[in-house]
């Protein structure tokens, strides 16, 4: 079974950084495409990054382009999600999903595992 565990979470002020990262169980973490999305209170998840299974394609939300960054260590199960000049409306929780397929979506719905979420919070 895969399991997922997000860390880094925290509260920040605005134009401030945060690293997030996404440990993975099992085998084949080289094989998922992994992303990361986010939920504000009230609201419906939304994609916020992805990232291949070589690190070469790495798709962002128009909303977070130019301040955060995916990557992934594939010898360590881990994918990171830098996260830099950050605004009042980026918080939320982040949840970090892995879709067992080489083909990279945006949709929530198209991801077989996810972590619990990690809370993050930007204060104005």
């Amino acid at each position: 079974q895969v399991q997922l565990v997000e860390s880094g979470g925290g509260l920040v002020q605005a134009g401030g950084s945060l690293r997030l990262a996404c440990a993975v169980s099992g085998r084949t973490f080289s094989r998922y495409v992994m992303g990361w999305f986010r939920q504000a209170s009230g609201k419906e998840h939304e994609f916020v990054a992805a990232i291949s299974w070589g690190g070469g394609s790495t798709p962002y939300a128009n909303s977070v382009k130019g301040r955060f960054t995916i990557s992934r260590d594939n010898a360590k199960n881990t994918v990171y999600l830098q996260m830099n000049s950050l605004k009042p409306e980026d918080t939320g929780v982040y949840y970090c999903a892995a879709r067992s397929s080489v083909v990279l979506t945006t949709i929530p719905t198209q991801y077989d595992y996810w972590g619990q979420g990690t809370q993050v919070t930007v204060s104005s």
